[in-house]
């Protein structure tokens, strides 16, 4: 999407010609794959802060599929792009392709800790992941605490990051101990309740309306879940289960009588149903992208930083590298236009002007302020090179007179180089003859009357 142009400020363009792209140049292993892959970065209740904005049906929370990706189009989100921030300046290594005619990032530039913001869920061979999602506000407090002290433990950056942040919300339950255990040996889970408020529902009834369910729970699976404890006479304290969902979530709970206790009756339906689960945590990463390992919460961030570091260091020489190649340039545009006539009359006169240019710039008379003879330029009546550089670097005045004082050549004839000050003081003097000759001229026409 990024070589698409897919920017976050320009237009959608359809998942079909994505997906093409992606299987013709990287992943050669099937459509559907790439597919499901992009509209799970599209979809803001399964990623945190989701990659892709997209344009159509990309499914809903009740688990119903996307459309077809010739119906539906998609484009970068900003937090994307902050992931890609750089990729085009030398920051990252890249590799061939599966065939080998193009390029491929081996890593992404990631301004931001993607990894631990959105998580990540996977099985390998012979080794699985899972890794919660957070805020990434909380995970830059909490890097920028660790860089200013580097010593930093678990229960500090509990300080600035307390626990996950999931994008359908919820509550964590654990105490600060369990969770500070499980970000100490990445392996542990957590224990995600259904956010809920009980509404009065008039003549002293009331009703509990669930507005949060945990990560990874179908709202229409979850609903048939209650529906079952409730016919199979489960749920005793339950009457009646009602989905009143637009955009955001709302299932009314109603009880079988008005002096149900709200929390009896919740207590028991996070017991017998998925409004309470248990989420995972093991994590198990790739270490400077070789070797897999069971990580910490702190030492995932250093991971990152060390990371950005290099992106940083890379990024600078690069721009580096390009502002010394325009110098370069500039030095020698600046030599062309001090000795622009005889840079004319080697390209008239010489059939191989480019070699007779680089041996004239080369010659062993030349004379630098700088290590290196490129850019030099030639003073007038003189046969030495003179540094371009050194004209904006040097301390010592121009001369005042506006004839060059430059010595004579051997033939008599002043050198056809001329420096910029010369060239200057000829300007002037011609600009001063253009403006005298109208009253001269007067002058001499009454002369001559008067001698008549």
């Amino acid at each position: 999407m990024h070589i698409l142009r897919l920017d976050p400020g320009t237009a959608f363009k359809k998942c079909a010609k994505i997906v093409g792209d992606v299987m013709g140049s990287f992943h050669p292993h099937g459509d559907q794959a790439i597919y499901e892959a992009l509209v799970r970065l599209a979809q803001d209740f399964s990623s945190r802060f989701p990659l892709v904005e997209g344009q159509g049906n990309f499914g809903n929370i009740d688990g119903d599929n996307a459309a077809a990706y010739r119906y539906t189009e998609a484009r970068l989100t900003d937090f994307a792009r902050l992931i890609m921030e750089g990729i085009d300046e030398e920051s990252v290594d890249w590799r061939d392709n599966y065939s080998g005619d193009t390029k491929e990032p081996i890593v992404m530039p990631a301004a931001t800790p993607n990894l631990l913001a959105n998580g990540a869920q996977g099985i390998a061979v012979g080794m699985a992941t899972s890794i919660p999602p957070h805020n990434v506000a909380e995970l830059c407090d909490a890097s920028l605490y660790l860089i200013a002290h580097p010593e930093a433990t678990i229960d500090d950056l509990l300080n600035f990051c307390p626990g996950p942040d999931f994008p359908t919300g919820g509550i964590v339950t654990d105490d600060r101990a369990s969770i500070a255990e499980t970000y100490r040996t990445g392996r542990g889970g957590f224990r995600l309740r259904s956010r809920w408020v009980k509404e009065d529902a008039g003549r002293g009834g009331w009703v509990a309306i669930v507005t949060e369910i945990p990560y990874g729970v179908q709202k229409s699976r979850l609903i048939e879940q209650l529906a079952d404890l409730l016919n199979e006479k489960k749920a005793p304290l339950l009457a009646d289960v009602r989905d009143e969902s637009t955009e955001d979530v709302r299932i009314v709970l109603e009880p079988r009588a008005r002096n149900v206790e709200p929390e009896v009756l919740m207590e028991q339906l996070f017991k017998l149903s998925e409004l309470e689960s248990r989420i995972s945590v093991n994590m198990n990463v790739l270490v400077d992208g070789v070797t897999p390992k069971v990580v910490s919460l702190g030492e995932a961030l250093r991971q990152w930083l060390d990371h950005r570091r290099d992106v940083l260091v890379r990024r600078s020489r690069h721009r580096l590298a390009v502002i010394e190649k325009r110098l370069e340039l500039i030095l020698g545009l600046m030599v062309v236009f001090l000795n622009l006539d005889e840079v004319i009359r080697i390209i008239r006169e010489e059939d191989d002007a480019k070699a007779s240019l680089i041996a004239r710039s080369r010659s062993p008379n030349c004379k630098s302020t700088t290590s290196s003879t490129r850019g030099c330029v030639r003073c007038a009546g003189s046969r030495k090179w003179r540094c371009a550089r050194s004209r904006t670097t040097s301390s010592r005045r121009r001369p005042t007179s506006r004839r060059c004082s430059a010595p004579r050549s051997g033939s008599g004839r002043r050198s056809p180089i001329r420096s910029a000050t010369c060239a200057r003081s000829t300007v002037r003097r011609r600009r001063s003859a253009a403006a005298a000759p109208r009253s001269r001229r007067r002058r001499t026409s009454i002369s001559r009357s008067r001698n008549r």
